[in-house]
């Protein structure tokens, strides 16, 4: 299920514990995309441990906008989002997030149980 977030909570949170929640956000916006597109070859976790690998985290940034690209709904070009963690990162969630939180807000509400 994808989830909305507040982009305004988002920067609060960024700032408030120095970066770490970007690291928590790439993992949880990666799982909430595979679950949704049902790609099993798809590993966020690991992808979030080797953003801590120099080289590694290359290969995280373009695995993460493959995924995107499959998630998508208008098919965003994975080397786009791959060019942009380079030249400017809070690009790509800013695109990522506002894409996600329009799905989130296309879900139907679940229904009320009657009492």
């Amino acid at each position: 299920m994808i989830k909305r977030r507040s982009m305004v909570g988002q920067i609060v949170l960024m700032v408030v514990t120095l970066g770490i929640y970007g690291v928590y956000w790439f993992y949880s916006t990666g799982m909430e995309m595979k679950e949704s597109v049902k790609d099993e070859s798809a590993s966020p976790a690991l992808w979030t441990i080797l953003l801590f690998i120099p080289f590694g985290a290359i290969y995280s940034f373009y695995k993460f906008g493959e995924l995107f690209e499959k998630w998508s709904p208008g098919h965003f070009n994975r080397w786009l989002l791959f060019v942009l963690h380079f030249v400017f990162g809070p690009a790509v969630w800013f695109i990522v997030q506002t894409e996600l939180n329009r799905a989130a807000e296309q879900v139907p509400p679940p229904a009320k149980l009657a009492a």
